[in-house]
């Protein structure tokens, strides 16, 4: 039989070339961690000395005050018509327009002076000297028809208060128009809460905390 020394050599330059180019083989997952591609690793966190110098207070500084914060309690009766705010410092009543007037009108209807009533009352159990009246519209119609609608329903409900509370209270009323809504205009729901009158007064040391009724 003839021997090709070529041939031969041919074969040992494959096999040297397989061997050259055999791929790593595939470890199995051992549930260690894994680094998706692009991330990064870090070390450890450093460990915190609990008796570190900067962590104490420096030599003869003292705490700040205690400080209560401001928690809000929002009482709303189911038909949305009245809604009370409640904070550490103040009670803020807001009335829907409709409860009180007759539409694009000043005048308050009968059943107005029951719920303007109410919050005379609990202005008195305060001891509120202050009182806030601003008036507030929907964002339909012209800006300054809202402005002077706004102002004569808070003129309106400032002469109910005055009635009950007398003369040593001091009142500031206003008319915003549309400016401050308290719900999204792009509803009627949502502009039925943003026609309204609201009525604010500081919080006293004995006031009773507690939600009117609806009159």
């Amino acid at each position: 039989m003839t021997r090709h020394p070529h041939r031969a050599s041919a074969a040992a330059t494959l096999a040297v070339a397989l061997l050259c180019f055999t791929p790593a083989p595939a470890w199995a997952d051992d549930g260690g961690p894994s680094t998706p591609p692009g991330s990064t690793t870090t070390s450890p966190p450093p460990e915190v000395d609990a008796n570190s110098p900067g962590l104490k207070l420096a030599d003869g500084a003292t705490l700040a005050p205690a400080k209560v914060l401001d928690i809000k309690s929002v009482v709303e009766d189911l038909g949305g018509e009245e809604r009370r705010e409640d904070t550490n410092t103040d009670v803020k009543f807001a009335l829907q327009a409709e409860v009180l007037f007759p539409k694009d009108s000043a005048e308050l209807n009968p059943e107005a002076s029951a719920r303007i009533k109410a919050i005379a009352e609990e202005a008195e159990a305060q001891k509120a000297t202050d009182v806030r009246v601003f008036g507030f519209t929907d964002n339909l119609g012209s800006y300054g028809h809202g402005k002077k609608l706004s102002k004569r329903r808070a003129e309106a409900v400032h002469d109910e208060l005055a009635g009950h509370l007398g003369p040593q209270v001091t009142f500031s009323v206003r008319g915003y128009s549309e400016d401050y809504p308290i719900a999204d205009n792009g509803s009627e729901e949502g502009r039925k809460k943003n026609r309204r009158v609201e009525v604010s007064f500081p919080r006293g040391a004995t006031g009773t905390g507690g939600a009117t009724g609806s009159g």
